[in-house]
Parts: structure tokens; C-alpha cells; sequence
């Protein structure tokens, strides 16, 4: 049985389809990683986003939250967790299943 999820969220679209299978992955014992990068950077802006934090390992491409002209905090993100495309690379070695949205 797969215990560990990652996905990679690159579309600004269906944060709401990233939020019920993170809390449902959860809620199964699973772990769950979950990497934002191009335009969806721009869902750590979402009130709903905050929705995350606790259930995921959360990272943000740092190279498209600027790009995106995005600054700030972001829940359940602390400073090391604005990365970089290779720990996308580290998640795909690391979980067993991979979604992309």
C-alpha cells in the first residue's frame, strides 16, 4: 500500500480538488507532500489555502512566487520550504504515488 503522496500543483486552478484529497490522504494515515510551482503559486493567496497546513508538507517554488510578484508569509510554509525545482526532483524519488494538477 502506497503511504506517501506527492503532488506537484503548477496550474492557479483546482484548489479545491488538491484540498479534499489531501484531507482525505490524511485522514487515511497517509503522508503527503505537496510542491507549488508556476502559476500555482498564485493559490497561497486563497483563503482556503490555509486549508492545508497541518495535513502536507507544503513547499513553494521561491523562483515562481517572485516571478509571480508574490512576497509575504504563506501558512504552513516557513522559509525553508520556499525551494527550489530540485526538491520537486526529492519528492518524486520520495513518495510512492504522484500527482500533477
Amino acid at each position: 500500500m502506497a503511504d506517501k503522496l506527492g503532488i506537484m500543483v503548477n496550474s492557479d486552478k483546482h484548489l479545491d480538488h488538491v484540498i479534499a484529497l489531501t484531507k482525505a490522504a490524511h485522514e487515511k494515515g497517509k503522508k503527503v507532500q505537496i510542491f507549488f510551482t508556476g502559476r500555482g503559486v498564485l493559490l497561497t493567496q486563497k483563503p482556503e489555502f490555509a486549508e492545508l497546513e497541518g495535513k502536507a508538507k507544503l513547499a513553494v517554488c521561491d523562483v515562481s512566487f517572485r516571478a509571480n510578484g508574490l512576497e509575504g508569509d504563506v501558512p504552513g510554509v516557513g522559509f525553508k520550504d520556499f525551494a527550489t525545482q530540485a526538491r520537486n526532483a526529492e519528492m518524486i524519488k520520495e513518495c510512492d504515488r504522484y500527482l500533477v494538477f
